[in-house]
């Protein structure tokens, strides 16, 4: 007798959040919120400026932990937990001001970016292999360091501290077109290697190439949840949603 055939299993969650409120203050920021990021998944959190999607992720990050609601982060409820906790769990970080410390080499900033976590291991090798600039740019203080640069030293620190997740936050903000291209074929290799990404991005057309779903926000709110080709092929509903 054939043996029946089950359909493939979806990526184990690396990401759940459930339902959270954020605020700030007295001021609520984040409605009822919840989304997901699979396993070697690329999803994008789309949506107008002051939307909240930043805070969505200093939510993740413990920046600014939700009073309502719960944050899981590889199987794990990391909601409330401190930052450096977080992070030493396997969650990496690109900020939108890439916060590295202009004082210190290249060099330094991704030494003490090293972490051991239960995901695999990048090496600096594998960074110059992605970013070939950077092996040239080792012994350079970061603040004599471009735009762009200084985006390869961050997403650099991020892969070194061994992710099972990272977090972009404007990947593309303020950078040349060339560099875009190469921080987005980043994240198409995260996907490849098994990391998970959940980037926020104003750039729609970019983060819609790399993502497999995207979530869209509005008002501290969740409006849309889809496949990104529903927004890529949908130039209606992408205006409707985003306004391009």
């Amino acid at each position: 007798m054939n043996a029946v055939l089950k359909p493939s299993a979806a990526p184990a969650d690396m990401l759940t959040i459930d339902h959270i409120d954020t605020f700030y203050g007295e001021t609520q920021v984040l409605f009822d919120v919840s989304l997901r990021v699979g396993a070697g998944e690329v999803v994008a959190l789309l949506g107008p400026n002051g939307a909240g999607k930043t805070t969505t992720l200093r939510s993740i990050l413990g920046l600014t932990s939700p009073r309502k609601g719960s944050i899981s982060f590889d199987g794990r409820d990391i909601t409330g937990m401190p930052t450096h906790e977080i992070a030493k769990a396997g969650l990496g970080w690109v900020p939108d001001d890439r916060r590295i410390f202009p004082t210190l080499t290249v060099a330094r900033n991704l030494a003490i970016a090293r972490k051991a976590t239960r995901f695999r291991k990048w090496s600096e090798k594998e960074c110059f292999e992605i970013f070939s600039a950077m092996e040239y740019l080792m012994e350079r203080e970061c603040e004599n360091l471009s735009g762009g640069e200084m985006q390869m030293v961050a997403i650099s620190r991020a892969l070194l501290g061994s992710p099972g997740l990272v977090l972009f936050d404007e990947p593309s903000q303020g950078l040349a077109p060339k560099v875009v291209q190469d921080v987005m074929k980043t994240i198409t290799r995260l996907k490849s290697e098994g990391i998970a990404v959940l980037v926020v991005e104003q750039n729609v057309q970019s983060a819609l190439a790399v993502a497999n779903r995207t979530y869209v926000m509005s008002m501290g709110k969740i409006v849309h949840e889809g496949p990104a080709a529903e927004l890529r092929n949908n130039a209606a509903l992408r205006r409707q949603l985003l306004g391009v």
